[in-house]
């Protein structure tokens, strides 16, 4: 379960051996410092805390300030936790790099899914809507329509698929294949779509 923090650039496509195209998602793997260390004599446990990126001191709340005072490390934008079994060959101040990973490895990739804002039924759950297009039915078109019984239960059941707020959920795609690694560029390719928007922070776990 050992991973790394990145973001991502956006997609592309490449020529593989055999001269197929193949799409790939960029992503600025690392390098991640790290904050803190887990250990099983101290936590329990083994793991590492790992930053990316760079975040003004005022936007950061004082426990974690101090923390990354305590390391003498400038404050990340990201701060995740992943399992590391050699946790305890780290110290505070390391670099985990892209080179984590091998070519051809399958890792789970870890983000927030895109935000699509308050949608309707039809968008969000693919209701097919009420009414037909013609004889005075056109503000009904996009309506979920009855959404409860009568005089019972007399309530809407919890549950019911209604319009509401879409996306920017945690999403996890796993079996995603490394197609190509280029360490001096922090800069990891990976086979097919990785969720969330461009720029948006991921997480990158080994299987």
């Amino acid at each position: 379960m050992a991973g790394i923090i990145g973001k991502k650039i956006g997609m592309s496509s490449i020529f593989n051996a055999n001269g197929e195209i193949v799409s790939v998602t960029v992503i600025q793997a690392g390098p991640c410092k790290v904050v803190s260390v887990r250990t099983k004599e101290k936590d329990g446990y083994e793991a590492l805390q790992l930053g990316f990126g760079e975040k003004k001191e005022k936007n950061i709340i004082k426990p974690i300030l101090g923390q990354y005072k305590k390391g003498n490390l400038t404050p990340s934008a990201v701060l995740k936790e992943f399992d590391f079994s050699n946790a305890g060959e780290f110290k505070v101040g390391d670099e985990v790099k892209v080179d984590l990973f091998q070519e051809n490895e399958k890792i789970k990739v870890r983000g927030k899914s895109k935000g699509k804002g308050f949608q309707g039924v039809m968008r969000r759950h693919g209701f097919g809507g009420v009414g037909g297009t013609t004889h005075g039915q056109s503000d009904r078109l996009r309506a979920p329509g009855s959404i409860g019984a009568s005089s019972y239960p007399s309530r809407v059941f919890k549950g019911q698929r209604m319009a509401g707020r879409m996306g920017y959920e945690n999403v996890t795609v796993s079996n995603l294949r490394v197609v190509k690694i280029m360490a001096e560029e922090n800069i990891i390719l990976v086979k097919g779509a990785v969720p969330g928007a461009i720029n948006s922070y991921v997480e990158l776990i080994k299987k």
